[in-house]
């Protein structure tokens, strides 16, 4: 997931339908003293309790550097970022035993699997009061239904993204990944990601995203295992530069990523379609939460809350492209960008779409069946 984009040059991407390995604990760095500097916002509650620096572990570029620095400014509080590529790889981390963390950003199914695990922090709405101004939608959904433990921090689909150099007309379907033409194989890419690749095999099958059955999905892994001498690479955090420099013509991408590459401005290019498939394809949350091992909680909620302002969640959301759950930051963004589809999709998009979903015991069959997929294809 990605940085994203000048959003007065966003007519360069249009839609035809509708992070690298963490260490496994923080390292630490110089110290900060709170109050070094003047909050005049109010948003950095009680300045007296604030720890001189919080860790935050996150997806790659999902945070505006100047946004981070404002809260440093403000708040008197370092900000050390690290960086995860999947929400695999953020349960693994923490599930060795990492406790420098005080602020992570799980997806919506993470979510769900991190409270049955009893991982997440209950939050202090005393403290994070912005929750007032998000969108009834993106709140108390199935992975949070009493809205406790999760703050929602933005939102998107998982899709294509075209060259139309090369394929003028792109339908949109998984047949374009699924059934390529000679001239597209070994140009495509895929989420080097087990639920978003199965996923997408799945629903080009025509099964749920969230198919438990076992014959299903190794219908899904062989499918995977015919398409593998097309895919380039599986690659969930560069595929966007691979479409830029000509080496894919069809990614399998995030909105953000997608918008990003279609952008001249910050290195992209024109003639970059997003699609979403007349399928379905994903949708996700993503959210900021607290580990309960955080050391530094109270710091951790007025982060959260902070990033939650309007103001600063609307420049936050500029910057890495995604939709955001915030009703009263929608009010401060271009209304090119809020007029979007590939970001913001109708009503008939929004109800093709599917939320992948803790599968429960199920989780084991699904790393099984990704685990043979890898060794099939030597990865």
């Amino acid at each position: 997931m990605k940085r994203f984009w000048n959003v007065l040059l966003l007519s360069s991407l249009f839609l035809a339908a509708c992070g690298s390995q963490p260490a496994a604990t923080p390292a630490p760095t110089a110290e900060v003293v709170p109050g070094d500097s003047a909050d005049t916002s109010g948003r950095c509650g009680d300045k007296s309790k604030l720890a001189a620096e919080i860790q935050v572990y996150t997806w790659v570029e999902y945070f505006d550097p100047a946004v981070k620095e404002q809260f440093e400014a403000e708040c008197g509080v370092r900000v050390v970022e690290t960086n995860f590529d999947s929400n695999e790889t953020l349960l693994a981390t923490l599930q060795s035993g990492a406790t420098g963390y005080d602020v992570i950003v799980p997806s919506d199914y993470m979510v769900q699997i991190m409270i049955s695990e009893n991982m997440l922090e209950p939050l202090d709405f005393g403290v994070i009061t912005n929750i007032k101004h998000m969108n009834p939608v993106n709140v108390h959904q199935y992975f949070d239904p009493e809205q406790k433990y999760s703050m929602p921090f933005d939102w998107g689909t998982s899709g294509l993204i075209v060259d139309t150099s090369v394929i003028p007309d792109p339908q949109p379907s998984w047949k374009l990944v699924f059934e390529p033409s000679a001239d597209v194989c070994g140009r495509i890419s895929m989420l080097d990601d087990q639920r978003e690749t199965l996923g997408a095999a799945l629903m080009y099958l025509g099964y749920s995203i969230n198919d438990i059955d076992p014959a299903h999905l190794d219908e899904a892994k062989n499918l995977l295992i015919q398409q593998a001498p097309c895919v380039k690479a599986y690659d969930s955090q560069t595929n966007d530069d691979l479409i830029v420099s000509g080496e894919t013509v069809i990614g399998h991408i995030w909105t953000g990523d997608a918008v990003l590459a279609g952008d001249p401005d910050t290195g992209g290019r024109a003639g970059l379609t997003y699609l979403i498939p007349q399928e379905g394809c994903t949708i996700w949350q993503d959210n900021l939460a607290v580990p309960t091992s955080a050391p530094n909680k109270y710091t951790a909620m007025v982060f959260i809350n902070f990033m939650s302002d309007p103001e600063i969640a609307a420049e936050n959301i500029s910057f890495i492209g995604y939709g955001t759950p915030n009703d009263a930051a929608k009010a401060l963004l271009d209304p090119e960008m809020l007029n979007n589809k590939g970001i913001y999709p109708d009503a008939a998009t929004m109800a093709k779409l599917q939320w992948i979903q803790d599968v429960g015991d199920a989780l084991e069959l699904y790393d099984r069946v990704w685990t043979e997929f890898k060794a099939a294809i030597g990865g």
